[in-house]
């Protein structure tokens, strides 16, 4: 069979009709909405804000989840979109990726929600340590410095690990508050789990951060 011109012209045209699978955005899962009616008083969850790498393997509620990704870097003045943690400028350059047995998923804060990245578990790729790859939950911190265009890349690394830096303690608060167990780490192989994640070249790993209730 040969084929002509407007064939193949025919088959293009239903090629390119409507964008291939793979390029559409994925859906948002909306979280609950956050409550802002429970925990300690700040200065309590200071006194109680700890380190710790003995975690259960249960899973955490979905409120729970939600209330943890807002307090880490949530919207709190929805007329300006300005968020829980401080960023440079407001670039807001940090992506807050959340591993759990189910997947990996990117905070979506506009919405208040989660993307999923991929059904794969990859909790144990997030350290060199074996007990993130059994805790419920484990958070990524991930610049993006094409939101930081003219700012020369040892300045922005640095404006970046400061920003993470507000956001982990946010989180520490919140699980100090709450009686979670919780541990920032920035032993891994960002290589490879930028890879897995398929982040691109302007993208970098800062660090990791471990969240579960504490093992009885």
């Amino acid at each position: 069979m040969k084929l002509t011109i407007a064939m193949i012209f025919t088959a293009l045209s239903l090629l390119f009709s409507k964008p291939p699978a793979w390029t559409a955005e994925p859906e948002l899962i909306t979280l609950p909405q956050p409550r802002f009616d429970r925990g300690l008083p700040l200065m309590q969850a200071i006194q109680h804000r700890q380190s710790s790498r003995l975690f259960s393997k249960k899973n955490l509620p979905e409120q729970t989840m939600s209330d943890l990704l807002w307090a880490a870097y949530g919207i709190n003045r929805p007329k300006s979109g300005k968020r829980t943690a401080p960023s440079a400028h407001d670039r807001q350059e940090i992506d807050l990726y959340v591993a759990t047995a189910n997947g990996l998923y990117l905070y979506q804060a506009k919405g208040h929600g989660l993307n999923q990245i991929t059904a794969g578990d990859i909790r144990k790729l997030t350290s060199r340590q074996k007990f993130p790859g059994q805790a419920p939950l484990n958070l990524i911190y991930v610049v993006n410095f094409s939101r930081m265009k003219g700012v020369p890349r040892e300045n922005a690394l640095e404006a970046a690990a400061i920003a993470t830096g507000a956001i982990v303690q946010n989180v520490y608060l919140y699980c100090a508050s709450e009686g979670l167990a919780v541990v920032a780490r920035g032993s891994l192989d960002r290589k490879k789990l930028a890879a897995v994640m398929g982040l691109g070249d302007d993208q970098h790993i800062i660090l990791a951060q471990t969240v579960g209730y504490p093992a009885q």
